[in-house]
């Protein structure tokens, strides 16, 4: 069984039901995935661990809270995936950032890498994988090969959209490796594209089409 966490908090639906708007422009889908990926992240950092620390408040001397261990790795899958760093970045500002450059051949739909650079001590960092869409998993999948032969174990999968062939794919290439996405959508197409989907989250992030 798919280890998934399916948002259904009424601002992200809401997001989510413009950015897939054919009539939403490149500007306003930049700020909607940004402002989707920070909400999503809120609640899929809860499992940080913490730390007690000595804090003088104006008042007195207190025992609280902080997060514990090495700054959380953020690797978007490049390009779309840059989409949504900002969104991670404005709730963990001090968050390291890795680099995943994958392509898909058109004709047969297998990834290929030509990219990959990871922040140091990957294996001690707890590590979210960003791409918005999850069609086939395989460009997940690779990425997710990538990280782990460079040493990384704390892998979270984030995702705006997904369609059921991708997350059982990617369920079975890696079963450790829980996913977060704001919308289970209903199949793919036969050119691979998630339907209803929101077209090329690509093209419609950075304008290129």
């Amino acid at each position: 069984m798919a280890n998934i966490t399916i948002f259904d908090h009424p601002l992200i639906q809401h997001k989510i039901s413009v950015l897939r708007s054919e009539d939403t422009g490149n500007k306003e889908f930049r700020e909607l995935v940004k402002e989707i990926t920070m909400l999503m992240c809120y609640e899929s950092l809860r499992d940080l661990p913490l730390k007690d620390v000595t804090v003088k408040t104006p008042i007195t001397e207190t025992v609280t809270k902080m997060v514990d261990g090495p700054k959380l790795a953020i690797v978007p899958i490049l390009r779309a995936g840059l989409g949504m760093v900002d969104g991670v970045t404005s709730i963990v500002p001090a968050a390291r950032i890795g680099h995943i450059g994958l392509y898909r051949d058109e004709e047969t739909l297998e990834p290929h890498e030509y990219y990959c650079k990871l922040p140091p001590n990957i294996e001690k960092r707890q590590i979210i994988v960003l791409d918005p869409m999850l069609a086939t998993g395989g460009s997940a999948i690779a990425a997710l090969n990538f990280i782990k032969q460079h040493g990384g174990k704390n892998i979270k999968f984030m995702c705006l959209i997904a369609a059921p062939e991708g997350i059982k794919a990617l369920s079975e290439a890696h079963p450790d490796v829980p996913i977060f996405c704001a919308s289970k959508d209903e199949k793919l197409n036969e050119k691979g594209y998630i339907v209803p989907g929101l077209g090329d989250a690509g093209d419609r992030i950075f304008g290129t089409k």
